[in-house]
């Protein structure tokens, strides 16, 4: 992003990551906001998992800091560990690949896949916008509002946080379980 604001929500977001010792498990690479998260993880003694395909890491993308960096063969194989690997998931403000990976871990948990929470952390307003168009979808009838109710947001790492800890994911039936009736 242009803005400093969101480095710096990073590095907030890290630091507190650390403090309370809550492990990072994210991409792996050494550019971008994560990148800055993971910094500010480490530099408060956190501890980091990555996971990186190899033809990320070959571009010397992959962090050489962390303590523990798994190079995987696709993007797939990335996605599958971290949502493994992670107890919750938080998209920071991002590109195309961000989103891509927030709705389809999102979508994971609409189809019982896992049920861990899933989050935007929406600083300087950067969400308000998929937010508003996630409301639109349910009020046309395309998401159901308990699954709407699935993603959190918020703009301030404790109450963030806060909301991880506390999610339940809904108790609506899915279409998987439909078919193994």
């Amino acid at each position: 992003g242009f803005d400093a604001v969101f480095a710096d929500a990073a590095r907030d977001l890290g630091t507190e990551m650390a403090r309370r010792g809550i492990e990072l498990v994210y991409g792996g690479g050494n550019v971008g906001l994560m990148g800055v998260v993971a910094d500010a993880v480490l530099a408060d003694g956190g501890r980091v998992t990555g996971v990186i395909p190899e033809a990320l890491a070959a571009k010397e993308l992959a962090h050489g800091d962390i303590q523990d960096l798994r190079v995987v063969g696709s993007m797939h194989e990335r996605k599958a560990l971290m949502a493994e690997l992670a107890d919750a998931f938080v998209a920071m403000p991002g590109g195309l690949g961000t989103l891509e990976e927030f709705f389809e871990v999102l979508t994971w948990g609409q189809l019982g896949f896992h049920h861990k929470p899933v989050a935007l952390y929406n600083v300087d307003g950067y969400y308000d916008g998929l937010l508003s168009f996630v409301d639109h979808a349910v009020t046309r009838g395309f998401v159901r509002r308990e699954h709407g109710r699935m993603v959190i947001a918020e703009s301030s790492v404790d109450a963030l946080l806060a909301r991880l800890v506390r999610y339940r994911p809904p108790e609506v039936s899915k279409w998987l379980e439909r078919e193994s009736l």
